[in-house]
């Protein structure tokens, strides 16, 4: 029976993991969908060249500095328990690969190849797993500081602030030190749009990520005997919530409601397994009116050309998600308790910290040492596709 149930369990996180690897289709035609012509074959390269940086990175580095174990063991201790800690590592890499996904959504069209893919192998390596250690495997001592502190540690069920938080914020260290899109602001003010390409890849994306996204929550309990049912209806509650309020504050514009689940879904990952679905519901309205307001104040008003939106997106509803966790999850709103407001803002905070520095350290690091991150003004113009590439996602005569 123990033998049965080791292979119930692998099977288990084997599936959620595919499920989670297929959402990086979703993040690859999300891109493309939003990112002008002339970029799309570049979308596409960087997203599935990322995440096979990051699996080396991680299997070789970033796993040991989270949890200590290494991968250099015999075949035969590696295959015990029917290799659980093997299928273990592969889905938790699907959560360290879906940092430079995001990253990628905000640095899109004026990234150059190397020094980008670069960068993803050291995200992967050193800063995502600096955290992820210290929220999920209680490195350094910061969870029971922050326990006797605030009578509960930080919680972060699926990764709103382990995943999403830290890889929005390190986005925006990226989009600041390369700077706008030529073109994308006038000196007198005025910002000139740059349309999504293709709605209906963009679309596609938003569904595969959507559906992937219940194997990154009900898997995140990583065996069979963990699996809940309320992880799954939350999800699902926050994911409407989310397009319904983006659908009205967004004004019916297909790029904000198809970007709207996906608010939803960041913001309940950290207490889906705590909420009532009413509280996931609200989290997620939340999440999804909060994205199209800040990404319209973030392109117009502050003028930073984050063309996916990942900093609202993942960084700000990510947060919005880890400090959700400490409110909709308390027993006197219909919670499973066990948390507490406190300990989520500073953990939220802690996260978000260690995800600029690291973000501004990398990248700044990076350019100094690479001649820089981003193309040639000539080489923009041109296109990601053919400067990098050499090829274009259709013939010139399409």
């Amino acid at each position: 029976m123990q033998s049965l149930q080791s292979g119930i369990d692998v099977l288990f996180v084997l599936l959620g993991a595919i499920m989670v690897l297929a959402m990086h289709a979703g993040f690859a035609f999300l891109e493309v969908g939003t990112v002008r012509k002339k970029n799309q074959v570049n979308a596409l390269v960087k997203i599935i060249t990322d995440f096979s940086a990051s699996t080396i990175a991680y299997f070789f580095i970033g796993y040991a500095v989270a949890y200590g174990v290494g991968f250099l063991d015999p075949a035969p201790v590696l295959s015990e328990r029917n290799g659980y800690e093997l299928v273990k590592f592969f889905f938790l890499l699907t959560f360290a690969a879906a940092i430079p996904a995001i990253v990628s959504g905000g640095i899109a069209e004026r990234a150059r190849f190397w020094p980008q893919l670069t960068a993803t192998f050291v995200v992967v390596a050193l800063v995502y797993p600096l955290f992820e250690g210290i929220s999920w495997n209680g490195n350094y001592g910061v969870q029971g500081w922050i326990e006797s502190t605030f009578g509960a540690p930080f919680h972060d069920f699926a990764g709103s602030v382990v995943v999403h938080a830290v890889g929005g914020w390190i986005a925006l260290a990226a989009v600041l030190l390369l700077g706008p899109r030529h073109g994308r602001y006038g000196k007198d003010g005025a910002c000139y749009a740059h349309p999504p390409s293709n709605i209906p890849f963009l679309a596609l994306g938003a569904w595969i990520l959507t559906v992937g996204w219940f194997g990154f929550n009900v898997m995140s309990a990583q065996a069979v005997e963990g699996i809940s049912g309320l992880v799954a209806v939350n999800s699902l509650m926050a994911m409407v919530g989310g397009i319904l309020a983006a659908l009205v504050v967004g004004r019916n514009d297909p790029g904000f409601i198809h970007n709207g689940p996906l608010a939803g879904l960041v913001a309940v990952c950290a207490g889906s397994d705590l909420m009532h679905p009413l509280g996931a519901l609200v989290t997620g309205v939340v999440a999804g009116a909060m994205f199209v307001w800040l990404f319209t104040v973030v392109q117009n008003r502050w003028r930073i050309d984050d063309v996916l939106g990942v900093w609202p997106l993942h960084g700000l509803c990510g947060a919005w998600g880890g400090i959700a966790a400490g409110i909709f999850g308390l027993k006197g709103l219909g919670g499973m308790g066990g948390v507490s407001f406190g300990g989520q803002l500073v953990g939220t905070l802690l996260g978000v910290a260690i995800a600029l520095v690291g973000g501004f350290v990398v990248y700044g690091l990076i350019r100094a040492a690479m001649g820089g991150l981003r193309l040639t003004q000539e080489e923009e113009f041109e296109g990601a596709d053919l400067t990098i590439h050499r090829i274009s996602a259709t013939p010139p005569n399409d």
